[in-house]
């Protein structure tokens, strides 16, 4: 019997935690619908641009640069690489905020055609008015994705609807938190990566790699950050440190828990981009990618819930 009591139960399984969040988002597919109303607006709605705004700057850029090796870009393709980005760029895209936001296949995207022809192109104006716009955007992101982490959450983990307003209140906080964070980190990064661009591109491409793992070294012990708050009504600051307590504890599990959401979603992601944008067939994309992705979140609810309770039960003995 002193065995069996010392005995440590196994944590939980990413089949069973996978199959669950499948099977709640399939008992309750109404739940997909702000990811696919999202997406349809990005697809079919107004655009939001900013290419009138940064074309001159792009074009004295091209005009001051030259190639500093055989290997560095050509003046005339950085130009015409920054062209092309502002003509796809929609700032609506910014509506999809991280780490608490909807989902979304069409912010990555930036499709220009529609079924019926070009969508209605709008230009963001001065620099005040683009960063009025992106302030109003990713603070409107933070309060919808808010509301969606919300749904989810009720719906994976049959819990009865809390507080809604103080949900909301401490997501944009984490949300805020992970922002200072990926300016701290990320800023220096794209400059070393543009310096490198221009010089060497294998050089850049050597660089963008690197910070690619580190990111999601970084990542990994606040991935769960998110889930504290709509799981257990923590803080921002509490639920960020829980979710490092439940990655340290469970690095190997947790890590292959994100590995696995990485591979689903991005490897689904190609067969839901398949479609040309001009097509009504990019609408199966679409309602595909947002019931698999809110699927795939309602499964980190029910592997965080069901990790921290399996927690509790080893450290009590």
């Amino acid at each position: 019997m002193e065995s069996e009591k010392g005995k440590i139960p196994p944590p939980p399984g990413l089949i069973t935690s996978f199959a669950a969040g499948f099977d709640a988002i399939a008992n309750n597919v109404t739940v997909i619908v702000m990811p696919v109303i999202f997406d349809l607006f990005l697809w079919l709605g107004p655009h939001l641009r900013l290419k009138r705004l940064f074309e001159p700057l792009i074009a004295q850029f091209s005009s001051l640069t030259a190639p500093a090796s055989s290997l560095a870009l050509e003046p005339a393709l950085v130009q015409k690489i920054w062209t092309q980005f502002f003509e796809q760029f929609n700032l609506f895209a910014l509506l999809r905020t991280f780490p608490v936001g909807i989902t979304s296949l069409m912010s990555g995207r930036m499709p220009i055609q529609a079924p019926f022809g070009s969508p209605v192109n709008i230009e963001a104006g001065s620099f005040f008015n683009a960063l009025g716009w992106w302030l109003f955007l990713a603070t409107c992101g933070w309060i919808l994705g808010g509301v969606y982490f919300y749904w989810v959450s009720g719906v994976a983990l049959k819990i009865q609807p809390r507080s809604l307003s103080q949900s909301l209140i401490q997501a944009v906080l984490l949300s805020v938190t992970w922002l200072a964070l990926l300016f701290i980190f990320g800023l220096p990064a794209f400059l070393v990566f543009s310096i490198l661009a221009l010089i060497n591109p294998l050089m850049a491409e050597i660089d963008l790699l690197v910070f690619a793992l580190l990111s999601v070294w970084l990542v990994l012990p606040i991935f769960f950050s998110p889930h504290g708050i709509f799981t257990y009504q923590q803080n921002a600051w509490l639920a960020i440190l829980n979710s490092l307590r439940m990655v340290r504890f469970t690095l190997p599990t947790s890590g292959l828990f994100l590995l696995s959401t990485i591979i689903i979603s991005q490897g689904l992601d190609f067969l839901w981009r398949t479609p040309p944008e001009n097509s009504w067939l990019t609408f199966i994309g679409i309602a595909g990618h947002a019931f698999v992705s809110t699927a795939i979140l309602a499964a980190s609810f029910i592997y965080y819930r069901d990790v921290n309770a399996w927690l509790q039960v080893v450290t009590d003995r």
